[in-house]
C-alpha cells in the first residue's frame, strides 16, 4: 500500500489550489477526483476570479490543475470508495487501490438538489436538465425554464436566453436574489419573464418534456407549455466520506470546519462547496484548500518529528 503525506479528495479547484500548495511544501501528495474540473467546469463566463476579468470555468479549472502538476503531484481521475481511519492516518480506498494517508483534505463539493415532483425522474435528460451551460443548445429557438431564484439560476438564465426563444424563470419567493449585475441582466433581457411565489408541482410530456403544472394560475392556466426544465435550487453536500470517519456534520450535511480548516477527526481537513461556510465561491474554495494544505503541512510535519 503507498503511504502519502497528503491524499486530498476531490478534483475541483478546491481540491487543485489545495495540491498546488502541498506540492510547493514538498509533501508526498496525491489528489483523488472522480471527475477531474469540478462543478466550475457548467460554468460558461466566470468574472469574479481575481486576475481575470473573464475566463470560461473550464479553462479555470484547467489552469489550476496546470498549476498544481508543475509539482510533484500525483492525479488519479477515480472514485473514492471508502476511507477509514487507522493507526497514525487513514486508509483510502478505491476499486483499483489502497492508500495509506497521514492526512487527508475533502473537498468533494456538492451534488444538483432535486426538485422532487412527478415526471422530474421519468423525463430526466429528456427535457429534465441540471446544467444550462450542458444542455442549453439543445433548445435553440425553444420555450424553457429555469426553477429557482439565485444567482446560479439567474446565470443560468442568462445563458439558456442564448439560444432559446422564451426563457421563464420560476421561483416560489416574492422575488428573485442574484447579484446586482445579474439582476439588471435579467431584467434588460426581454426573453426573460420572472414568475414568482409559484412552484413547479409536476412535469408532463410524451417522449419528451412538453409542459409544466404550476401551483397558482399564471395568464390564466396553471399549465406552462415549454420544451425543457433546468432546475437550479441549490446543492447537497457531498459529505458520507466525512460522516464514515466521524468528522461532525452541520444540520445541511455540511463538514464542520474552523478558519483553519480543522474538522473534529486529528489530520482530517475539509474545503470548498462541502463545508459549513456560508459565502461558496470558487476563490474562497480554492483559499480554504491553500489554508488546509498549510495546516495539513504543519501537522504532518510534527508527526515526523515525533
Amino acid at each position: 500500500m503507498e503511504k502519502y503525506d497528503l491524499v486530498i479528495i476531490g478534483g475541483g479547484v478546491t481540491g487543485f489550489g489545495a495540491a498546488m500548495y502541498a506540492g510547493r511544501f514538498e509533501m508526498k501528495t496525491l489528489l483523488l477526483g472522480d471527475v477531474m474540473g469540478g462543478v466550475i467546469m457548467t460554468t460558461n463566463e466566470v468574472a469574479n476570479y481575481p486576475g481575470f476579468k473573464m475566463i470560461t470555468g473550464t479553462e479555470l479549472a484547467e489552469k489550476l490543475r496546470e498549476h498544481a502538476l508543475d509539482y510533484k503531484v500525483d492525479m488519479k481521475e477515480i472514485k473514492v470508495d471508502k476511507v477509514e481511519k487507522a493507526k497514525d492516518g487513514f486508509i483510502v480506498t478505491t476499486r483499483e487501490s489502497k492508500y495509506f494517508a497521514t492526512s487527508i483534505i475533502l473537498a468533494t463539493g456538492t451534488e444538483w438538489k432535486k426538485l422532487n415532483v412527478p415526471g422530474e425522474k421519468e423525463f430526466a435528460n429528456k427535457g429534465v436538465h441540471y446544467c444550462a451551460l450542458c444542455d442549453g443548445a439543445f433548445y435553440k429557438n425553444k420555450v424553457v425554464a429555469i426553477i429557482g431564484g439565485s444567482d446560479s439560476a439567474a446565470k443560468d438564465a442568462l445563458v439558456l436566453a442564448e439560444y432559446a426563444s422564451k426563457v421563464y424563470m420560476i421561483y416560489r419567493g416574492d422575488k428573485i436574489h442574484p447579484e446586482p449585475v445579474n439582476l439588471r441582466r435579467i431584467e434588460a433581457n426581454s426573453k426573460i419573464e420572472v414568475i414568482n411565489k409559484t412552484n413547479v408541482v409536476e412535469i408532463k410530456g410524451d417522449r419528451f418534456v412538453n409542459k409544466v403544472i404550476l401551483d397558482k394560475a399564471h395568464n390564466g392556466s396553471k399549465e406552462l407549455a415549454l420544451d425543457a426544465t433546468f432546475i437550479a435550487i441549490g446543492h447537497i453536500p457531498l459529505s458520507s466520506l466525512a460522516k464514515d470517519i466521524g468528522m461532525a456534520l452541520d444540520s445541511k450535511g455540511e463538514v464542520i470546519i474552523d478558519r483553519h480548516g480543522f474538522s473534529n477527526v486529528e489530520g482530517a481537513y475539509a474545503a470548498g462547496d462541502v463545508v459549513n461556510t456560508d459565502f461558496k465561491q470558487a476563490i474562497t474554495g480554492v483559499a480554504e484548500g491553500v489554508t488546509a494544505a498549510f495546516n495539513a503541512y504543519n501537522y504532518v510535519s510534527k508527526k515526523r518529528l515525533g
